[in-house]
């Protein structure tokens, strides 16, 4: 996980009502996936195995930031379990979950879903 003082940099133009969910995230990735490599990219944060592969082939999750809202997005959303029916999406693959709130987000639900990305390796899909 990179430094917490480059990731304060990063959000420093956010709204704190954001912050507190990406910071959140954030924890949850490093307790369901601590092998976890982070990087800013495409005006976020993403997740990936880097023993697999790149941001894409072993993506766990990305956490977008905008205006109103955090995505938390998952590469590989259509291939993975999603009980609590949390992703949603026009991508072909591509799913999130949009938080507005910190007390109403599904933290749990969340944690689940991450878990499962985390655990989801797309070399074992057959089509």
């Amino acid at each position: 996980m990179l430094p917490t003082r480059q990731i304060e940099t990063f959000l420093q133009h956010t709204p704190l009502s954001l912050q507190e969910i990406v910071f959140e995230l954030r924890n949850i990735i490093a307790a369901v996936a601590p092998d976890a490599a982070e990087v800013v990219r495409w005006r976020g944060l993403s997740y990936y195995h880097e023993g697999r592969g790149g941001i894409v082939s072993a993506g766990i999750c990305q956490i977008e930031i905008h205006a109103d809202h955090v995505r938390l997005a998952v590469i590989h959303g259509a291939f993975i379990a999603d009980p609590h029916h949390l992703l949603d999406g026009p991508k072909k693959y591509k799913k999130f979950v949009r938080i507005e709130s910190f007390d109403h987000a599904p933290w749990d639900s969340l944690k689940e879903l991450i878990a499962t990305s985390s655990r989801f390796d797309p070399r074992t899909i057959v089509m």
